[in-house]
């Protein structure tokens, strides 16, 4: 007994000592280690969700912007009857009931069950009550123009974060914003909620930059509009058409289009003005023309004895309707598109300059854009224009040479810009979250011809739609600097032919305006109108450019040419004007059994021969 109660104290003293130690280790020897073990305990924090910074247009105009919306989740511990739950939920979510009690009855404490909810159905939930049913906030990225510049715009992930794909994936890294953070102190009851008086600190979230674009979204609405209206006159598989100042290089509309599985047109996803890359037929008769003029080879005024047929190489070019030799002028070659013409002033440059001045001109390089998977379409190498090829007869005629549209419209943006290049843009400004705004100023010019030598082919290209093939793309009040081109479309088995021996065709019409000195240029690309209609790009693609051109000059209110004067050039020689537009056939039938004839615009196909086709497995715009 005495035993006992000699080690009571003992034992007392044994354990006050023990107390003693722990709190010598708490309050003196280890007291942070403890303060943060506590603090991991009690402090939390909770992550505020960061808006997307919007897209403008030019004039703030919102073509994408994220909005505040609730996501509602589960937590899978705190549901008893998953079943009964799903029930409940299925029917105002709109999700299957099966899944929902799938997602509900797992091992987690954290299931997502539907993202970004409109308000009235956020509102439906709640009001259902269901115990371990709640909400977060996330952003939903929302276009307010639905589908208007669909492919320029882009998407974004489900939960509406990241860009994956056009201009919100590549402006991504500025379009995002940077998540707040909220601290609290936390109850161990009451469901771990904060405690009433605590500190809390607060990290606000910070959305991310604004960026304003150079489309002005009435003048996409409409070209988009008037491009569907056209494509449908043609019966074509789909089409594109884009809108820009050859001085600043901003795109102000991009309209691409494309058949629907249900056979209807509608707005591409994929921007096939940029990504996809076609042979653009006679439109590139304007870099020939030039090279030849600033290479002093040619005036408009030189008068040259073409035939009606070319043998290059081991094959036969001719113009679109058999004449004789005649006396025509550079300005009669290019008015009526002959092929035999522009040929023979491409001998005399020679296929080195040709390929140095197609280079020059934008062609085989980026537009200064750097688009997601955009082209940078493909040409021969200089060798490859060696004396025995036909690639010295096929690409300036603009076959053998494969570009996107924009591509060819920055080389018209170069001759309506007095010879200067200047890079294409879609970005007009920046604005930060902190309110800094930093505009996005045009890139340096680079020179390519003279100004005198695009003067000219200026003066040439208004002959064509005055007098040549392209009177179609006429704009009352104003003069119209442009050229038609219809090419015949490599098939993905290669050649120009289908499986059935049938052709597939691509009009294309680009111009200037005002002549004198242009502040507008546009291009129109039909692929594949309809050949029981009209296949030729002075029926289908110049009207569909004149009703564009009108529609953008009343909106960005541009004037006809006061003061100013067009080059002067030779007009059309009656031999020039009598040329018939001969149409030709739409089948695989050449004019000659063993030589493929490239037929000239007038407005008509080219076609290259079948030995020399580098691009048979290379896509055509919009296809």
């Amino acid at each position: 007994m005495q035993r006992r109660l000699l080690a009571l104290p003992l034992l007392s003293v044994l354990l006050f000592g023990v107390v003693a130690a722990k709190l010598v280790d708490v309050q003196v020897r280890n007291p942070d280690r403890f303060l943060a073990k506590g603090q991991v305990q009690r402090i939390a924090s909770v992550e505020l969700s960061a808006g997307r910074g919007a897209l403008l247009d030019r004039n703030g105009e919102a073509l994408a912007m994220s909005v505040p919306r609730r996501t509602v989740f589960a937590d899978p511990s705190l549901i008893g009857d998953p079943e009964a739950a799903a029930r409940r939920l299925a029917p105002v979510l709109r999700v299957d009931g099966l899944l929902l009690t799938e997602q509900m009855s797992g091992p987690g404490r954290f299931t997502v069950l539907a993202r970004t909810l409109d308000d009235p159905v956020a509102d439906a939930v709640e009001a259902l009550d269901i115990g371990g049913i709640g909400f977060v906030e996330e952003f939903k990225r929302v276009r307010p123009s639905a589908d208007l510049a669909r492919s320029i715009v882009g998407t974004v992930s489900d939960d509406g974060a990241s860009g994956i794909a056009g201009l919100e994936m590549q402006l991504d890294d500025m379009l995002t914003g940077t998540p707040g953070e909220v601290t609290y102190e936390r109850a161990k009851v009451s469901g771990g909620g904060s405690i009433a008086g605590s500190r809390r600190r607060i990290v606000p979230a910070r959305p991310g930059a604004e960026i304003t674009l150079t489309i002005d979204q009435a003048l996409q609405f409409e070209t988009e509009r008037i491009l569907a209206d056209h494509l449908g006159r043609a019966g074509a598989e789909g089409g594109i058409a884009i809108v820009s100042r050859p001085s600043t290089g901003e795109v102000l509309a991009l309209a691409n289009l494309e058949t629907g599985p249900d056979g209807g047109l509608r707005p591409s996803a994929n921007n096939l003005a940029l990504t996809t890359v076609y042979e653009p037929g006679s439109v590139n008769k304007i870099i020939t023309v030039a090279a030849a003029i600033e290479e002093g080879l040619v005036t408009p005024e030189t008068v040259i004895e073409v035939p009606d047929t070319l043998p290059v190489g081991d094959h036969v070019f001719t113009d679109s309707s058999p004449h004789p030799t005649t006396s025509w002028s550079v300005t009669d070659i290019l008015a009526t598109s002959s092929n035999v013409g522009t040929i023979m002033l491409a001998q005399e440059l020679g296929g080195e300059r040709l390929d140095e001045y197609l280079r020059r001109f934008g062609f085989g390089a980026g537009t200064g854009l750097d688009f997601p998977a955009e082209s940078r379409g493909l040409l021969l190498d200089a060798e490859d224009y060696e004396d025995q090829s036909t690639a010295i007869g096929s690409v300036p005629i603009g076959q053998g040479v494969s570009v996107t549209a924009l591509q060819m419209l920055q080389a018209f943006n170069v001759l309506g810009n007095d010879g200067s290049y200047v890079p294409a843009r879609l970005v007009r400004g920046v604005t930060r979250s902190d309110g800094s705004s930093q505009p996005v100023p045009s890139a340096q010019p680079r020179r390519v011809v003279s100004d005198e030598a695009a003067g000219a082919v200026r003066a040439m290209m208004e002959q064509v739609v005055s007098r040549g093939t392209g009177q179609s793309a006429a704009v009352p009040g104003y003069t119209v600097a442009g050229k038609t081109g219809t090419a015949r479309k490599p098939q993905p088995g290669g050649g120009y032919t289908d499986e059935d021996g049938a052709m597939h065709y691509v009009a294309t019409f680009a111009g200037l305006l005002p002549a004198e000195n242009p502040d507008l240029s546009v291009i129109v690309v039909i692929d594949e109108p309809d050949p029981e209609l009209s296949i030729y790009a002075g029926d289908v693609a110049a009207p569909a450019f004149a009703d564009i051109s009108r529609v953008a000059l009343r909106r960005l209110k541009i004037p006809p040419a006061v003061g100013g004067s067009i080059t002067d050039v030779p007009e059309m020689s009656a031999s020039a004007r009598d040329v018939d537009d001969a149409r030709v056939p739409t089948s695989g039938a050449a004019r000659e059994e063993d030589v493929t004839a490239t037929a000239g615009d007038g407005d008509s196909p080219e076609v290259t021969p079948r030995s020399d086709e580098p691009l048979g497995s290379e896509p055509a715009a919009g296809g």
